[in-house]
């Protein structure tokens, strides 16, 4: 049954791109609406039933091959399909939070002119995402890769009249390229070392062999680079807090939900590999820990609300690569569920707030909108609740898992988790106070126009909001009675999982410690900008120096301009103008202007003399002559 069903889920999604695509300028908004959505609700409707057939079966990992793609010497690639337990919940959360998205955006971008061209392009991306999680081998999730990165550049520059915004699309894209050539050199050197990239005969191959071998070192390396790139990880997550150019729906699929987990996916998909290379884990741990930390400072002064949003995604992200890093990898990935679920829910949130002020996302211009903003209140604070670890929001267990594993590897990356844990709730609170609470600082005209968003956007914050409270009880851990069912069901997918040698007073301390973490924050924050009314200062008004490096971002985008932009640029401008206008064009013009001066010497033999002529005849017939006399003399 799985075989004959499962091409079904990503062709859905394809259909829609095509229909939409080919019928934008055709159909009307509410067919448009109809058909994008619908295609998504099939498909998450047919993954619900395929989840369930999984879990009747006793070996829980269906290939489906649908035809030969690639036979050359000895490389055989299928376009083929694994469907196992950690694809079964990946396209649960692919296509039921996009299904939400969908339905949100009807209304969200209803006004705008492009409303067909966008729904043909959510549905593309689902449909890359779905090749991405299901393919077989490396070349096929390369496939989805790509086409996400593709998507994710025409959904950010949607609005490409603006400049800044085109501008932000091709810097993702340019950025994800880093990222993806690394993931290729990966590839290859696997297929040189194995001679295959199927998942089924590469981790086999490899569980064989012993820990910190070297080719095994550097094709995770390379691969780590390619999640670098896709989940925004140092050095190359400035793209994705200006991919924030993009309509809030876009912020919520891509950069919340889905696109972004795709390195974390990747990695604990091939954490048979990962697991043999130590020296990867320890890069991995920190580069994700670092990640987390700059980007939970960067967010605590930012006053556009989706930006905020964004540069807590990027910590969250850090977040996961952690677990990664110490080998949760079942930890890392529950927190990708429970990320998707409040994360979402915060940027539709956003999106509810900014649709409300009339497009305006500075919370500065914000405040006392919990009277107006009845639901999109209570919803984002249940996410913010969830996203700080505070108990018994999904938030709490995922993140604790991590931290508790954390631990148990590296008590300093355990104290930096910690203390990212206090900023999250800091910065996350803050938003909601500046938002939400106080007087409202706008027009009194403006104030007047401010109502709650329709039910095709309130909804779907509901519903995510129940998942935001509810999600913790997917992988409920056994010190609550729980019997960690992610744990167990990932097993069935060959995902790495080491159990928590901790007791369990010492889980109890842990999560104290991290909750009290939080609410210290978020009582510091209320103080400040609840009970002192305080705001953020004008953005040229003086900071101190450590403010200043937090607004400015550490001066990241500048310092990259300065070491790799701008020394670029030199160097292009020095081929251009030396090497190009000078050396090339110089030897093509020097060929040119020879044949055209050596060509003003022969015309002047060209007399139209007679006599001139017989003279140069009789002088070569006894040139001819003596040369024929030298050669046989």
């Amino acid at each position: 049954m799985i075989e004959s069903l499962l091409w079904l889920v990503p062709l859905l999604p394809l259909l829609g791109f095509i229909i939409n695509g080919l019928g934008r300028n055709k159909l009307s908004k509410g067919a448009v609406g109809f058909i994008g959505s619908g295609v998504i609700f099939a498909s998450f409707i047919l993954s619900l039933y395929l989840f369930f057939q999984l879990g009747t079966l006793a070996d829980k990992q269906v290939t489906v091959t649908l035809f030969d793609w690639i036979s050359v010497g000895n490389l055989h690639i299928p376009l083929s399909f694994l469907y196992d337990p950690l694809s079964s919940v990946m396209l649960l959360i692919i296509t039921g939070i996009g299904f939400l998205i969908h339905i949100y955006s009807t209304a969200y971008m209803h006004e705008d002119a492009g409303f067909g061209k966008f729904f043909s392009y959510l549905n593309l991306f689902i449909f890359f995402m779905l090749i991405l999680v299901l393919g077989s081998n490396y070349i096929v999730m390369f496939i989805g890769w790509e086409g996400v990165g593709l998507c994710s550049y025409l959904l950010i520059g949607f609005w490409y009249t603006n400049r800044n915004y085109a501008s932000a699309a091709k810097k993702a894209f340019v950025m994800n390229r880093i990222g993806d050539l690394g993931f290729l050199l990966g590839v290859f050197l696997m297929f040189g070392f194995f001679g295959s990239i199927e998942f089924a005969k590469v981790f086999p191959l490899a569980a064989k062999m012993l820990p910190g071998h070297g080719t095994l070192i550097v094709i995770t390396l390379l691969l780590f680079i390619g999640a670098c790139g896709k989940s925004a990880q140092l050095p190359l997550f400035t793209w994705l807090p200006d991919a924030m150019a993009g309509p809030t729906p876009v912020s919520a699929l891509i950069h919340a939900a889905t696109m972004v987990t795709a390195g974390i996916y990747m990695i604990a998909r091939s954490s048979v590999l990962f697991d043999l290379a130590p020296v990867t884990q320890n890069v991995i741990a920190i580069i994700g820990m670092a990640t987390a930390l700059i980007a939970a400072l960067i967010a605590l002064t930012q006053t556009d609300i989706k930006k905020v949003l964004a540069y807590s995604t990027v910590s969250q992200l850090g977040y996961m690569f952690l677990g990664l890093g110490v080998g949760a990898y079942t930890g890392s990935f529950f927190h990708v569920l429970t990320h998707a679920f409040f994360k979402a829910l915060l940027f539709l949130g956003a999106g509810s707030v900014i649709h409300a002020m009339h497009h305006e996302q500075d919370m500065r211009h914000m405040g006392g909108l919990k009277g107006k903003l009845k639901t999109t209140f209570a919803t984002m604070m249940i996410g913010t609740i969830a996203i700080a670890g505070l108990p018994p929001f999904s938030g709490f267990f995922s993140k604790d898992e991590i931290l508790a594993y954390a631990f148990q590897q590296n008590q300093l990356l355990w104290i930096m988790g910690v203390f990212t844990a206090f900023l999250t709730s800091f910065y996350m609170f803050r938003m909601m106070f500046l938002t939400f609470y106080g007087k409202y600082r706008g027009t009194h005209h403006e104030e007047n126009h401010i109502h709650e968003s329709p039910k095709a956007m309130t909804m779907p914050l509901i519903i995510l909001a129940i998942l935001s409270i509810l999600g913790g009880l997917i992988n409920m851990p056994h010190v609550f009675g729980g019997n960690a069912w992610l744990a167990s069901w990932l097993s069935g997918a060959n995902v790495s999982h080491k159990e928590l040698d901790l007791d369990h007073s010492t889980e109890f301390i842990l999560m104290g410690v991290s909750v009290a973490a939080a609410l210290i924050a978020l009582l510091f924050a209320y103080n400040k900008y609840v009970k002192s009314a305080a705001l953020p200062v004008a953005d040229e008004a003086p900071r101190s120096f450590l403010e200043k490096l937090s607004y400015h971002k550490f001066y990241l985008d500048e310092i990259y301009d300065a070491i790799i932009r701008k020394p670029l640029d030199a160097l292009s401008k020095f081929f251009y103008k030396v090497v190009d206008t000078k050396i090339i064009d110089g030897i093509v013009n020097g060929l040119g202007w020879s044949a055209n001066e050596g060509s003003k010497g022969l015309r002047l033999l060209q007399s139209g003399n007679v006599g001139y002529y017989i003279l140069l005849m009789v002088v070569g017939v006894i040139a001819l002559m003596l040369y024929t006399y030298l050669s046989l003399s």
